[in-house]
């Protein structure tokens, strides 16, 4: 019988021994070292000693077996092992900075993106936003401040803040809403127009929202029925299409706004605005978050509503009022 002759497979090649491998270090240390010609310079950019710079870049000449630089009087020339080298090393850190940069602009960007009211936005969310922000400095936040209904389920928005009676809010309550006349300090001071009871309105300036088919007062509603009066009649008027502008004319000293509570509640506490009667009254309206189907997948938006919760929950239900 026969046997075949079988040759052996042929060797693949040689791994390097790990002695002769080329540390990723000591090339960022002789990239540094080369650049500079100094050793010195190269340890103060890469917080290293010049001795440290000096070992590793010997350990690299070790292991490539040639010098990469002359050592001449107080000055450093690259041999010419040296300068194939620096060019090899920075082609090939070119070459990982832009893959890295490729690779960021491919990866998704990390967002939340909420709807709410311009009031709710410029008076509660923005004055808080930098907890969020500092505790997800990874995460950016997209606010659309609006009156208009965004459809969650078209839209690319996560949440919804909606501010909405509370018998037709939907989802997780942030709070409800208490309402009370707010003035700046200054008219509390004003001896010829006295701000001591509600009928003392009447010598004052309503700072009103300019809403279509709905009194100027609809707002002070529920405030007027609290204090048993039908109606608030005043000197004179300013009509805002937005609350935001309402409130600025208001701490600017213009007339009365219907304060909503706890939105104006940091204005208070501040001493920018005041509550010359004590007695806010609920408006059975609240703010409620509706969530957009994408959000239960975004983990970020789920962070969002748990920190909008807490911070709901610490902050005051009404301001302590302030006179003057």
């Amino acid at each position: 019988m026969q046997v075949a002759n079988v040759k052996a497979p042929a060797p693949g090649p040689r791994a390097e021994p790990r002695s002769r491998q080329l540390r990723l270090d000591l090339l960022h240390t002789f990239e540094a070292a080369a650049r500079h010609l100094s050793f010195t310079r190269a340890g103060e950019e890469l917080a290293l000693s010049q001795p440290a710079v000096t070992r590793q870049v010997q350990q690299l000449e070790q292991s490539l077996g040639t010098p990469l630089f002359e050592r001449r009087h107080r000055s450093l020339a690259l041999t010419d092992a040296g300068r194939v080298m620096q060019r090899a090393v920075n082609d090939s850190l070119e070459r990982l900075r832009d893959a890295a940069a490729r690779v960021r602009a491919a990866s998704p960007s990390r967002q939340v993106a909420i709807t709410c009211t311009p009031g709710f936005a410029s008076f509660w969310l923005i004055p808080r936003l930098s907890r969020f922000t500092a505790a997800h400095p990874e995460v950016d936040v997209r606010i659309s401040a609006t009156l208009n209904i965004v459809d969650l389920d078209r839209g690319n928005v996560d949440l919804a803040v909606r501010f909405v009676p509370i018998a037709a809010g939907r989802g997780p309550r942030l709070f409800e809403e208490a309402v009370q006349p707010m003035c700046a300090p200054s008219l509390l001071r004003d001896r010829k127009r006295p701000l001591k009871t509600p009928a003392d309105l009447r010598h004052h300036t309503l700072l009103a929202l300019d809403l279509k088919d709905a009194p100027l007062t609809v707002d002070w509603e529920p405030w007027l029925q609290l204090m048993g009066m039908e109606d608030v009649h005043m000197a004179h008027t300013m009509r805002f299409s937005v609350y935001v502008d309402a409130v600025a004319a208001a701490v600017a000293g213009h007339g009365i706004v219907i304060g909503r509570l706890p939105l104006l509640a940091d204005m208070v506490r501040e001493g920018k605005l005041v509550a010359p009667f004590r007695t806010p009254a609920a408006s059975q309206r609240g703010y409620f978050i509706t969530q957009a189907p994408q959000a239960a997948r975004n983990p970020d938006a789920q962070a969002f509503i748990a920190w909008l919760q807490a911070e709901a929950a610490a902050s005051a239900t009404h301001p302590d009022e302030r006179r003057t």
